[in-house]
């Protein structure tokens, strides 16, 4: 498990970032799934829109059935928020209907592109964002 401390500066936390692998929402294309353990629950984001970071989400407790919602990056645990991507030890946040919802922290990711029953390759996260 990564554990992240919560107490750090600003720029301790850019530095962190920066060190992380991740994937970022706008590297991806409609019909992408992000497949995302964290430490509580497993999920499917379903990619409608990357840029906007609309997506089908399953998985966890607020996701029994797929249901649309932004995914809007990850953070720490606190407020700060780094928008559209999506970190190793972040907690994932989306937004469904005004609320906020917020995860567990991320173990691990996985990308399958064009989940419409096309030929999918798998692409670990690290390469999307190099």
């Amino acid at each position: 498990m990564c554990a992240m401390n919560l107490n750090h500066t600003l720029d301790e936390v850019v530095e962190i970032i920066d060190k992380l692998d991740g994937v970022t929402l706008e590297k991806l294309e409609p019909c992408d799934t992000i497949h995302a353990r964290t430490y509580n629950s497993d999920y499917e984001i379903f990619m409608l829109d990357p840029e906007a970071g609309r997506a089908l989400v399953k998985g966890g407790k607020y996701f029994d059935d797929p249901m649309e919602a932004i995914v809007s990056g990850s953070n720490f645990g606190g407020s700060m928020l780094k928008l559209g991507w999506l970190g190793h030890g972040l907690r994932m946040e989306f937004n469904v209907n005004g609320h906020r919802i917020q995860t567990s922290p991320i173990m691990e990711l996985r990308v399958d592109h064009g989940s419409l029953g096309v030929e999918n390759s798998v692409v670990d996260s690290r390469v999307l964002d190099e």
